[in-house]
């Protein structure tokens, strides 16, 4: 090995040993089986709330055998980039399908959420522009506001005052509002009323990255826009087909002409091959299934056990904010603030036969280390009290108050 290389990997190294002494390095960790309510992790079956699988699809049997079918009949892979060969029937019926399910004219399919933020917010802005931003934006809108050499405007946390302030201040070409719908890591909603009030105003244009609140909230699942009553007021909305839709990759729908812009000008869509057609087939199944009766069903469910586990987390003494009216999102922090104690009760609930992951800093903002409980609507009631009682041993057992959002 080179001096040069020897001393690349010294300087790695240090900077593992820092994350390490902060309690902030990561590791990969493999478990067996289906994403469900329960998985094998280490020789083990644990009940599952780190798991983004909402509506418990990921191993419904019709999603699994379209994609089986479309792997058959049109192979493995997308082969190309989809201007070049890459936009096969199946990546046609699944754009058509969640345009119609999202309400808007058309849509484009990405390779992932964060290759669709990237792709959005640098295709749509630019020098000379602006993007605003909420400070609790998942990494890839912060990643693609930077890219975008755009000016970036990053308001408080759903402040509509300090957003409209940066707005009439700002005198830039074109402006670009982004925000999630339903924020990942503490399970609230954005003021999506009163953003497309500005909007309209300002003569903005509104990005509603809704990846946690597609197939869970709204009329037939549609997300935090339909659930608002807003879906007109927002340009483009954005999600992911990896989290209740029980596939992968992401989307973007919004008016033809937008669209039609973003296939001109979104470099992470033009430059990226296409998602397998098996996979596109499995997400155009998965909508069938959230639109429909059974996708009704499940959410009314899963409804129901996350108002069990709110109720049960504040029995035991965890803060947490009211829920929106007729809207549980299934994400609940368990705010514990110190990392070290926040791992320590990750690790008390892996002994109890719960995975339930720490989340730290970068992903949260410093001191709000957290657990982070995702529900399915396959968990059953015995498991979700199995939780809560082991939550309570932990936390009593490491003399914790933990709060939420």
């Amino acid at each position: 090995m080179s001096n040069a290389q020897e001393d690349w990997k010294a300087q790695l190294g240090a900077e593992l040993r820092e994350l390490t002494e902060a309690n902030l390095r990561r590791g990969l960790r493999t478990v067996e089986g289906m994403q469900g309510p329960t998985m094998r992790y280490g020789g083990r079956t644990l009940v599952n709330l780190s798991s983004n699988n909402y509506l418990g699809l990921a191993g419904y049997p019709a999603i699994i055998e379209a994609s089986v079918e479309a792997a058959r009949t049109a192979g493995a892979s997308g082969a190309a980039s989809p201007l070049i060969s890459g936009h096969m029937a199946a990546h046609e019926e699944l754009a058509r399908a969640l345009a119609a399910f999202k309400r808007k004219d058309a849509a484009l399919v990405f390779g992932s959420g964060f290759l669709a933020n990237l792709g959005l917010i640098t295709a749509l802005t630019g020098e000379g522009d602006a993007v605003f931003s909420d400070a609790l934006n998942h990494a890839s809108i912060v990643d693609g506001c930077r890219l975008s050499r755009a000016r970036v405007h990053v308001y408080p946390h759903g402040s509509l005052n300090r957003l409209e302030d940066a707005l009439r201040n700002s005198q830039a070409r074109r402006k670009l509002i982004v925000t999630d719908g339903v924020f990942s890591m503490d399970g609230d909603l954005a003021p999506l009323p009163g953003i497309c009030d500005l909007a309209d105003q300002y003569n903005a244009m509104l990005v509603v990255d809704d990846a946690h609140g597609t197939g869970v909230i709204g009329e037939g699942g549609r997300g935090s826009g339909a659930y608002f009553g807003v879906e007109e007021g927002v340009s483009v909305t954005m999600g992911t087909l990896g989290k209740a839709l029980a596939s992968y990759g992401a989307f973007a729908c919004a008016d033809s002409e937008v669209v039609d812009y973003l296939v001109n000008k979104s470099r992470p869509y033009i430059y990226s091959t296409s998602p397998p057609p098996a996979v596109a087939a499995a997400s155009c199944a998965a909508v069938r299934v959230v639109e429909g009766d059974e996708g009704e069903r499940r959410r009314e469910n899963l409804g129901n056990l996350c108002a069990r586990f709110r109720a049960g987390l504040r029995f035991i003494g965890v803060r947490l904010n009211e829920p929106p009216p007729g809207a549980e999102i299934p994400i609940f922090p368990i705010i514990i603030r110190d990392t070290e104690k926040t791992l320590a009760l990750a690790e008390y609930l892996m002994e109890a036969g719960i995975y339930l992951l720490a989340i730290r800093p970068p992903t949260v903002p410093e001191g709000t280390s957290r657990l982070r409980a995702t529900l399915m609507a396959t968990h059953t009631e015995a498991q979700i009290d199995r939780t809560l009682d082991a939550l309570e041993s932990g936390i009593k057992k490491l003399g914790l108050a933990p709060g939420g959002c």
